[in-house]
């Protein structure tokens, strides 16, 4: 077997090789010392191929003299004869869950769109007008990919997209906001009638909205605050929307590493433990139990939608990231602040829902959680396909106490 040089990188190609597609988007290497080629890549050992568009902004052309293919980056104002697709190629797995890690807990959302074509692509995002909702809707736009602003606070949200056109005007106008509240069923139910009366499909359905550190509250229709905008809303949302979603579609949900401490289990799961009173209420716990849920959900939906080539994906963003979570105590404001230095930018929170939402290498698969851009494992409570199934039930039947057997669940 042939010495090659110590590199950081299993990917680097050794001196002296090339790397080239064929028209088909199969990779092969060039070794140009010994004037041979190969199908496998000469340091993994694994075969490669590209598919799909250009990245934004590249076009190929043929050389009308010589018929060679070049490519063309407009936004730079070069060319090259190397495919830019290679930056991405997908290394052919012997099994499906084979995935090694490009991205880790330093990784941007940017960085992770890096030369990908979003155009034609819908994405909804709940809570998109601030934290690491607004800066996943604002890389997904910023890469063509239309984007529903799913947003409580409309003025927050137009605020949102208007520093969106400041950076790039294009962006902003991939920018579409609807008002969501997810304390009301009622209004849930509009705004799902609204974006399907709007929107032919959605691509990707980003359940990122949520709250934390809250003193004990109901919504409007009786349930604990949060449970129900963390859970039980975004279940519902999910269900009215299923209509929209198709072949290839991906719901992430972003959930918590507070989920391996839920106090929830098959024993004591019911509408009185997942919606408590308010003596029996602690604000840490309901956001657990809520993360908890979350994980559940994402588990039982990729079940049920299994036949539909759905990809269903949780993901933990950071701990500790500096948003307006920590908004509804001093304490917790306090505590984010300090350790502010050592946790993600809401840039690196939003990585991994963006690589969720848009890496090839993830199709096929679903029902994942996944931590800096890596598939990880939940706890044993999370991973209980009767708990699932049992707070699926639930769920429902919380829905239609309130709104009645109208409540149009798909």
């Amino acid at each position: 077997m042939m010495d090659l040089p110590e590199t950081d990188s299993e990917d680097e190609i050794p001196p002296g090789w090339e790397e080239r597609v064929t028209t088909d988007g199969s990779v092969f290497y060039v070794n140009h010392g010994l004037k041979s080629t190969q199908w496998t890549h000469p340091r993994t050992g694994k075969k490669k191929f590209v598919s799909g568009n250009l990245p934004f902004g590249w076009e190929k052309c043929v050389d009308e003299n010589t018929g060679k293919i070049f490519f063309v980056d407009h936004e730079n104002k070069r060319t090259t004869y190397t495919d830019p697709r290679l930056a991405f190629a997908t290394e052919e797995k012997e099994h499906p869950y084979d995935l090694r890690q490009k991205f880790d807990a330093s990784s941007t959302a940017l960085q992770i769109l890096h030369g990908k074509d979003l155009s034609g692509q819908v994405a909804l995002v709940t809570g998109a007008n601030t934290g690491i909702g607004f800066e996943t809707a604002r890389s997904l736009a910023r890469h063509g990919c239309k984007v529903i602003f799913a947003c409580r606070n409309m003025d927050a949200a137009d605020e949102a997209i208007k520093r969106i056109a400041d950076e790039k005007a294009d962006a902003a106008k991939n920018c579409d906001c609807m008002r969501l509240n997810l304390a009301s069923f009622a209004d849930v139910r509009s705004f799902a009638e609204g974006v399907i009366e709007k929107y032919k499909r959605i691509d990707m359905l980003i359940l990122n909205a949520g709250v934390f550190g809250m003193d004990y509250s109901t919504t409007r229709d009786g349930y604990e605050t949060t449970f129900q905008v963390n859970h039980l809303s975004h279940y519902y949302l999910t269900r009215l929307l299923s209509k929209l979603l198709g072949k290839n579609s991906r719901v992430i949900i972003l959930s918590s590493e507070s989920h391996r401490f839920a106090n929830l289990d098959i024993n004591n799961i019911s509408p009185e433990t997942l919606s408590p009173l308010e003596t029996q209420y602690w604000s840490m716990m309901a956001y657990n139990n809520s993360k908890l849920c979350n994980i559940l959900f994402a588990n039982e939906l990729s079940r049920l939608w299994e036949g539909r080539a759905i990809s269903v994906f949780v993901v933990h963003p950071g701990n500790m990231i500096s948003t307006d979570l920590s908004r509804h105590w001093w304490g917790w404001k306090l505590l984010f602040l300090i350790v502010r230095p050592f946790t993600k930018s809401l840039q690196q929170g939003a990585s991994t829902t963006v690589y969720c939402a848009t890496a090839r290498e993830l199709s096929g698969l679903t029902g994942l959680y996944f931590n800096n851009c890596h598939i990880c494992n939940v706890s044993d409570n999370a991973k209980s396909s009767e708990l699932a199934k049992r707070l699926w039930d639930i769920s429902a039947d919380m829905i239609k106490a309130k709104i009645g057997p109208e409540a149009c669940l798909q």
